[in-house]
């Protein structure tokens, strides 16, 4: 197993949109969603966000090194009809990335089933054998000098999907501390944000949309 060495960010909570039934906030790179096991792994979102809406729930998780537009619950009921939206694939997510070199093709699919590597937890690889189905499709937004900023649409929610699926065809998120290397590596953070969510408000099933600006 991987030693963690945790250093959160000191910053603000920023809030996108708050009602009687949802909170959304911008989650900062470098940042546990939940806590982790012991006290030094204490202070996450979650928390942070408990502190000031003391009735909040979970409803997903971005990886620590992730940024971007996660939602919590401010009821039971609202946390309950979320999950089911994430169960059957009804949110839809959006990412934005920074991945090493240029891709050539302007869009793609990845079909690589994930699993767990055990001794190395929480690294996950692709085993087409045990490991669980996970698609991606991407968008190329636009070459830069070394590297091409795109856009990821994950069809599944396997743990590091977007991460391991990107080094799969060549493109590894810079700053990925996992499974980036050399000067692919060498980036301040990860280069992945969630731009946006789109979900059905849990009182009454409107369609709502939310987004935040990638800090990259």
């Amino acid at each position: 197993m991987i030693a963690l060495d945790y250093r959160p960010p000191d910053t603000p909570l920023t809030i996108l949109h708050e009602d009687h039934e949802l909170i959304l906030v911008d989650k900062p790179s470098g940042l546990l969603s939940v806590p982790g096991k012991g006290d030094h792994l204490s202070d996450c979102l979650m928390s942070r966000i408990q502190a000031a809406f003391p009735e909040a729930l979970l409803v997903h998780r971005l990886d620590m090194d992730t940024s971007g537009v996660m939602v919590f619950a401010r009821s039971p009921h609202a946390q309950r009809h979320l999950g089911l939206q994430f169960e059957k694939r009804h949110v839809k997510k959006v990412y934005i990335a920074r991945v090493w070199g240029h891709v050539t093709e302007k869009e793609g699919h990845i079909d690589l089933p994930l699993i767990v590597d055990w001794p190395n937890r929480p690294l996950q690889h692709v085993n087409h054998d045990t490991g669980k189905p996970a698609q991606t499709d991407w968008r190329v937004v636009r070459h830069e000098e070394s590297s091409t900023r795109v856009r990821l649409y994950p069809k599944t929610g396997r743990s590091h999907q977007l991460r391991v699926h990107m080094k799969e065809i060549g493109h590894p998120i810079l700053g990925d501390p996992f499974y980036a290397s050399g000067p692919a590596r060498d980036f301040p953070r990860l280069m992945l944000h969630a731009e946006s969510l789109k979900l059905r408000h849990p009182d009454g099933g409107k369609g709502m949309s939310f987004r935040a600006t990638a800090p990259f």
